[in-house]
């Protein structure tokens, strides 16, 4: 089931300069997994070693947070939107 994974422009570099791309999957998790397959370099920055989501970087399923909708296992459907916002430092 295709749906739309929104990166930001720092992320998009690492997946051809894409900063929309599609992805298939039952979950957040496979959706992601499945886009980190498709573009290495993505992956690091998405997930840490064991496949679970990088500690500094914030999912949102439908402007929902994952982390209150069962993380990488909270479902999708056909037409979902997932945006990913990773932590920015500055000062």
């Amino acid at each position: 089931m295709p749906i739309t994974i929104h990166l930001p422009n720092v992320l998009a570099k690492l997946a051809d300069g894409q900063r929309t791309v599609e992805a298939d999957g039952a979950t957040v998790g496979a959706a992601v997994g499945e886009v980190s397959a498709r573009f290495p370099a993505l992956r690091p920055r998405l997930v840490d070693d064991a496949g679970n989501p990088y500690p500094f970087v914030t999912y949102y399923l439908n402007d929902e947070d994952i982390r209150f909708t069962g993380g990488f296992d909270a479902l999708v459907r056909d037409g979902d939107e997932v945006t990913v916002v990773p932590a920015v430092a500055g000062g």
